[in-house]
């Protein structure tokens, strides 16, 4: 193995994006993963090192016309080094294995890819009044329409009077999805979180402003490289982090930190949201009728689970919401190689573990 291969290894290139450069790449391109994102340049992480990058305007025009994908965080790409005047130039975008989408902000049918090529996405949020178990439960859509393996992180625990409380109410959204309770504060918990880092795996960072993500990215990296805010008296947090960014931890992996999203808006995201809500989707085999929506119809096995106790209305309530939401948008075209996996066990015999 060569210095370059190792470099590139460490920043999580595998067989797959090697096959893709080498079936896509000219002779004089090299390979590289996408570090930052500032909108019009961007920070490239390559065995050269660290390399400012912006796209031509070539590219910009076949993005445009829909026939190439805008770089995002966690991207492989292509680029020619100092192919124009010193600055390195994007050529390409090698596909995605996974990818982190939600809807544009004020857009009704348009995606944002918030980040490529993840194998982990911790759900994050504080044992505050931050914890709101409907938002979790479209955080988790989201996550397993990406086809990453979800993994719900609670953390701020030094602050929760009734941690054990918490934690069973939240588990009981997402039995098979992995839960952790920790404080970045005191260091409780943060040990169990490296089983999904270790391998040079990427791990994504979503949740809400002020629940604690970029003092948990701290924490990991062991130094103090993420700003950290205050959380206001509303307990809503303050935006610290601006933009995507990827970092490379000491001890091995990569995690990518994002900015808070208290609103999460879905594209078509069927699967994700059958995996999200198995339990309901399980009941509703139950139903007389095929098509039940699960409302006034007679013999509806899931009303009847409701009236029996075996499962929360609010809970059936966020699912026909998040349903609508998912119906309202254009079915868009995914990675070929992406699928949303079924559960957490058939998302680990995936990766074959």
């Amino acid at each position: 193995m060569s210095m370059d291969d190792h470099v590139l290894e460490k920043l999580g290139w595998g067989p797959p994006f090697q096959e893709a450069w080498r079936s896509r790449a000219s002779e004089v391109e090299e390979p590289a993963r996408i570090g930052a994102d500032y909108g019009v340049e961007y920070v490239l992480f390559s065995a050269r090192g660290d390399l400012r990058a912006t796209i031509p305007g070539r590219l910009r025009m076949a993005i445009r016309k829909g026939e190439s994908v805008r770089p995002v965080v966690g991207d492989w790409v292509t680029f020619e080094p100092q192919s124009q005047e010193g600055t390195t130039v994007i050529q390409s975008v090698l596909p995605r294995r996974t990818q982190l989408v939600r809807k544009a902000a004020g857009r009704a049918d348009e995606e944002q890819v918030v980040a490529a090529n993840l194998d982990v996405v911790f759900l994050v949020s504080a044992l505050t009044r931050d914890l709101n178990p409907r938002r979790l439960e479209r955080y988790l859509t989201v996550a397993w329409d990406s086809g990453a393996q979800p993994v719900v992180v609670l953390t701020k625990a030094d602050l929760c009077e009734d941690v054990e409380a918490a934690r069973e109410r939240i588990a009981a959204l997402a039995p098979d999805v992995p839960l952790h309770t920790v404080s970045a504060y005191t260091g409780e918990g943060l040990d169990a979180l490296w089983q999904y880092i270790g391998g040079n795996r990427t791990v994504a960072l979503i949740g809400s402003s002020g629940v604690g993500k970029s003092t948990l990215i701290n924490r990991m990296l062991g130094s103090a490289r993420m700003e950290v805010g205050t959380t206001r008296e509303d307990d809503k947090g303050r935006h610290t982090t601006t933009h995507r960014e990827l970092f490379v931890l000491p001890q091995g992996g990569l995690v990518i930190d994002t900015p808070g999203m208290r609103e999460l808006g879905l594209m078509e995201s069927d699967e994700g949201l059958r995996t999200a809500f198995t339990d309901i989707e399980e009941l509703a085999a139950g139903c007389r009728f095929s098509n039940c929506r699960h409302e006034k119809e007679p013999g509806c096995a899931v009303h009847e689970a409701i009236r029996g106790g075996q499962l929360a209305p609010e809970r059936l309530e966020s699912y026909l919401k998040l349903g609508q939401e998912v119906a309202r948008q254009e079915p868009r075209v995914k990675p070929d190689t992406k699928k949303a996996p079924r559960s957490s066990t058939d998302s680990q015999k995936k990766r074959g573990r």
